[in-house]
């Protein structure tokens, strides 16, 4: 079911609040939510069998400084979608809402992020650099290679934010978003502020991946980490062992952990980024605001750190809405609830018409 969102959302959970903090402590938002609800009701049976949907075969292109793997469905002359995974997770989120998607005539496009599958550096002397805006500067260069002006970017994780990145710095090449967990933009001084003890409980694995012993855990125990904060993230998920174990074989990427591990370090202030991402990051510490056609999702058992829907709001100008999918959604928002999501693109879609 797809519930209106208000400042008197039924469901908080202690996180809320303070994980928006440490995405964008800087933040400032008084201003009521903005929501609509849909005219239909979507309910998401958790007890259904888990999809095993295929993307058929992945492709590579050149982009940037990457050889990027990517699945495609529909139509090549239909509207251009870009869906974007997260960690830990990759482009199987999305098997279910591209079938969706394709079946309504778009064109859909889901690419591995630097560090999973069968995404690769061209270079060996390129940095191993997880930074936000180096991930966006990834999306960019694999809209120019496919030749794509505009499309249609969805996300969650961190696929979130970076949808949110390329549409708050490139807005011409958006012509919508769909963001979960809405506003993820953050920065290094931001992340500085410290948070009540309960918050910072829930950002463990990022302090763990601070220290060498963290990203040797990691490294050794991928597979059972991913496992564990999937169970985490999404508590009400059912997922079996062939979905995770689909999903499990991108960490496997000879850059997954470097990766991984430079992107929450950059968080904390740990590795300094690339110099060529300076002028980027500096706009995106003044917390710019989406003037894109937007709508933001959350499911209702989102078990990982997430800020309240009220909070970030005002931070979306152009058209927007929001809605909250009750069901027993977790974090994985895409493969859990797929329709939901799907119908969210088709939305947003309609919005910049």
């Amino acid at each position: 079911m797809i519930m209106k969102n208000n400042k008197h959302t039924g469901r908080r959970r202690f996180l809320s609040a303070a994980a928006l903090t440490i995405a964008a402590s800087f933040f400032s938002l008084s201003n009521p939510l903005k929501a609509e609800s849909m005219k239909d009701t979507d309910t998401v049976n958790q007890s259904a069998p888990v999809s095993h949907a295929s993307l058929g075969p992945i492709k590579q292109i050149k982009a940037g400084v990457l050889d990027v793997g990517y699945a495609e469905a529909g139509p090549a002359n239909g509207a251009p979608v870009i869906l974007l995974h997260g960690w830990p997770y990759d482009i199987y989120s999305y098997a279910d809402v591209s079938a969706l998607l394709a079946a309504k005539g778009y064109r859909v496009l889901i690419p591995y992020l630097r560090g999973y599958g069968s995404t690769r550096f061209l270079s060996a002397e390129t940095p191993r650099n997880g930074q936000q805006s180096a991930l966006a500067v990834d999306v960019i260069a694999f809209m120019d290679a496919l030749k794509i002006k505009t499309a249609v970017i969805g996300g969650f994780d961190w696929g979130a934010r970076t949808a949110d990145i390329v549409a708050a710095l490139w807005p011409e090449r958006v012509k919508a978003l769909v963001s979960v967990s809405g506003y993820l933009i953050g920065s290094q001084q931001a992340n500085k502020a410290p948070l009540p003890p309960k918050a910072e409980l829930s950002w463990w694995y990022q302090f763990y991946f601070a220290t060498e012993r963290g990203r040797e855990g990691y490294d050794a125990n991928r597979k059972e980490f991913s496992r564990l904060i999937w169970q985490t993230a999404s508590p009400d998920w059912h997922f079996d062992d062939a979905t995770f174990d689909r999903s499990a074989a991108a960490f496997d990427n000879p850059d997954h952990v470097a990766i991984v591990i430079d992107n929450y370090r950059w968080r904390l202030g740990l590795t300094q980024g690339e110099a060529k991402y300076d002028e980027l990051e500096k706009k995106l510490a003044t917390a710019p605001a989406i003037t894109v056609p937007s709508v933001t999702l959350e499911g209702d058992a989102n078990g990982a750190p997430h800020p309240d829907p009220s909070k970030y709001a005002a931070k979306f100008t152009g058209k927007y809405v929001h809605h909250t999918i009750t069901g027993g959604i977790g974090h994985n928002l895409p493969q859990e609830a797929p329709k939901a999501f799907a119908d969210a693109i088709i939305e947003a879609d309609g919005f910049a018409k």
